[in-house]
């Protein structure tokens, strides 16, 4: 009779084959639904907007409302959101109506507060409407967390963006903007809130 005496690196190894394959299957489970919605994401990019998201400005300038009008017209079959900016919605309206644009083709929201706001309150209705996919129009230093806002807020509806930027002499925002409105942003995808007291630390820091 021969006996086969195991050491116990011998016993170990199957273990760890076992362990090295459950951390790949994980990695790959994990992995896949993310890869999957970049792929989706990325086939969407390619759908025809059907309305124009514009993050109002200043009464006082109005370069992002200047700006929209001449992209109307280039666009006059797609709706008008304009989110924010003045707090008076007749005087929007009479400067579009000035410009030739179509009160029916406007829809004025001065709900938000700020730019996480812009996105949250809107998300909703765009989703309602069967909107599937927007111009965002706002300044080019602001687009960097206008989009990363809108990717999150507006992708958790399964809406996609396409950037119009206004061009201005202005540098681009911080980075912590960025990050911090980011942060907003999830928090409102996962809770419904969107951290305005977060957004006073960072000022505050």
């Amino acid at each position: 009779m021969v006996l086969r005496i195991y050491s116990s690196k011998q016993d170990d190894k199957p273990q760890k084959k076992t362990a090295g394959f459950k951390r790949r299957w994980l990695v790959s489970a994990l992995a896949l639904p993310v890869l999957l919605g970049i792929g989706y994401r990325y086939i969407r990019s390619f759908d025809a907007p059907q309305a124009v998201l514009v993050l109002g400005g200043s009464t006082k300038q109005l370069e992002r409302e200047r700006f929209t009008v001449e992209f109307a017209r280039q666009h006059p079959d797609l709706p008008i959101w304009v989110s924010g900016g003045s707090p008076n919605k007749r005087y929007i309206e009479r400067f579009f109506a000035k410009e030739g644009i179509s009160p029916n083709r406007l829809h004025l929201d001065n709900r938000a507060v700020d730019t996480v706001t812009n996105f949250t309150t809107l998300a909703d209705e765009l989703k309602a409407r069967g909107i599937n996919s927007v111009y965002l129009i706002t300044s080019d230093y602001h687009m960097r967390r206008a989009s990363i806002i809108g990717e999150i807020v507006l992708g958790s509806r399964g809406i996609v963006l396409k950037p119009v930027a206004v061009p201005s002499e202005k540098p681009p925002e911080p980075v912590k903007k960025s990050v911090r409105d980011g942060a907003r942003a999830i928090l409102w995808v996962v809770t419904g809130r969107t951290g305005s007291t977060l957004s006073r630390f960072f000022q505050n820091h």
